[in-house]
């Protein structure tokens, strides 16, 4: 199908009253979940997750997708107001937003990053119409054998991309893998580590383990902090929105970098929009004719990274669709419930899902084009919603997250695993150790032990099938080059102590 008919069949999907409606409740709703401080995209599309169960899978994916790139949008409204990231993506903006903000242009700000945030999510679009399809036709060559390989690098590249730790990294998605394994083993219909618990036969919930890792340990990270003082937190009247000409002359070209980064980046299995975004602050504070600028309100500063973490989650989208590989935990939590709805992303899903895909496309440009159109207007309120108190806020999200758990199979169970995986999430975030990383190995594990046995089943046993196909083999080869540079700074220490001993 030419891009054309593509565009055609997704107008003709997507422009409806119930998709339109759809996608703008989803985007409002990202903004909203956005804008609270300690929240983000990844919480509010698990979150949300329990209400799409009731909806057609063209709804809901169109309804959880505006969620996932709208409450980018929204993360910035905090760090520029507050000096307080609603997401780690957004820390970045916070360092020049929030000088902004006490100099008086807090508006200019907020209109900058509105703008910058469109024009990154438009070039990732034109990206996805571009790339997506033709990945997936190059995509249909794969084998089990592919696929396997293609899967671990994915997993090893979410873990040792992450911030932080390489190796807490791995460790997280073992212990991903391993929570997969729970549950009747779809090929013997053998009980794996279910301790004679009926409710675990058919596995750990995904909506229960979301929700606990990502919305209540968030909570329970941030119950008690400090917040900042909210001096410069006043209502932005539109006029002070309005940029002035320098401020667009200085912000276009930051912007077109930011939005190139972002792009690549957010194809990279596991790298996702907060990699993009400081790497675009880095190349921008490296181009700039004085860099001491920086950290001190420079609009190149906020432009950039905004840029970059929108197009890094629009682009995020391409290795998903194509070839079932997550770019971030939160477009696992969304491949999560494309299988929820009986939706595989898969080579073919381009062919046989035509109508989903473009549709999918047209409102990633309708959703775009409400944000920037709402973002603007809406400032008042979130300014109002940022003055709400913690022991109200809190409260009442918990309670929200344990109804919407609920309801997914009206189970109590669900809602204690819920509490077990909160407190698990919690203590991982205080050890430092990355929860992203553990969702994508809950999420791949299964296909990856599927493929892995489908692989050996083919050949008979011989695991040399992985690299006798040089596609697989070139996979390999770039999980190994991964492992060693993550072991890198450990060997180099060993061989310092053996020659000072």
């Amino acid at each position: 199908m030419d891009l054309i008919s593509g565009l055609a069949l997704g107008i003709e999907t997507a422009i409806t009253y119930e998709a339109l409606l759809f996608c703008l409740i989803g985007v409002t709703v990202g903004m909203f979940i956005g804008v609270l401080p300690g929240i983000g995209p990844l919480a509010a599309v698990a979150m949300t997750l329990p209400i799409t169960y009731h909806l057609q899978p063209m709804s809901a994916l169109i309804m959880l997708a505006g969620i996932f790139y709208g409450a980018q949008y929204g993360g910035s409204t905090a760090s520029i107001l507050l000096n307080l990231p609603g997401t780690s993506t957004t820390a970045v903006t916070a360092i020049d937003g929030y000088p902004m903000a006490k100099q008086g242009r807090a508006g200019v700000a907020l209109f900058i990053t509105t703008l910058t945030s469109f024009f990154g999510g438009c070039v990732a679009i034109v990206l996805l119409m571009s790339f997506a399809p033709a990945l997936g036709k190059m995509a249909l060559a794969f084998s089990s054998a592919e696929y396997f390989s293609i899967m671990l690098l994915g997993l090893i590249a979410a873990a040792t991309m992450a911030l932080g730790s390489p190796l807490k990294g791995m460790v997280s998605v073992t212990a991903g893998l391993l929570l997969a394994m729970v549950g009747m083993d779809t090929t013997s219909g053998e009980l794996r580590y279910t301790f004679g618990i009926l409710e675990l036969q058919d596995g750990l919930n995904l909506v229960a383990m979301a929700m606990g890792l990502f919305g209540v340990a968030e909570i329970l990270s941030n119950v008690g902090k400090p917040r900042p003082t909210d001096g410069h937190l006043k209502t932005v009247r539109l006029r002070e929105l309005m940029p002035t000409r320098q401020d667009l002359a200085q912000c276009y070209k930051p912007a077109m970098r930011g939005a190139g980064i972002g792009s690549f980046i957010g194809i990279l299995p596991g790298a996702g929009p907060t990699l993009a975004a400081f790497l675009a602050y880095a190349m921008e504070k490296r181009v700039a004719r004085d860099p001491s600028r920086f950290g001190k309100g420079a609009i190149e500063g906020i432009s950039a990274p905004e840029a970059a973490n929108n197009a890094s989650t629009q682009a995020a989208f391409i290795p998903t669709l194509a070839l079932g590989i997550p770019g971030d935990a939160s477009m696992a939590v969304l491949l999560g419930a494309m299988m929820i709805h009986g939706i595989t992303p898969r080579p073919e899903f381009f062919s046989s899902n035509a109508d989903l895909f473009w549709g999918l496309v047209v409102s990633f440009w309708v959703g775009n084009l409400m944000l920037l159109v709402l973002n603007i207007p809406l400032i008042g309120v979130w300014v109002r919603i940022l003055r709400v108190p913690q022991h109200l806020l809190f409260p009442a999200i918990i309670f929200f997250i344990c109804v919407g758990v609920y309801s997914v199979n009206n189970s109590t169970f669900d809602v204690a695993m819920v509490i077990v995986f909160g407190a698990l999430g919690y203590v991982m975030n205080l050890f430092q150790y990355p929860t992203a990383p553990l969702l994508m190995g809950f999420i791949l594990g299964p296909m990856l032990e599927q493929h892995f046995r489908r692989a050996l089943l083919f050949s008979r046993g011989d695991l040399t099938t992985f690299i006798d196909r040089p596609i697989s083999a070139a996979f390999l080869a770039c999980s190994a080059a991964l492992i060693l540079l993550m072991l890198a700074p450990a060997i180099t220490r060993l061989a310092r102590r053996r020659r000072a001993g």
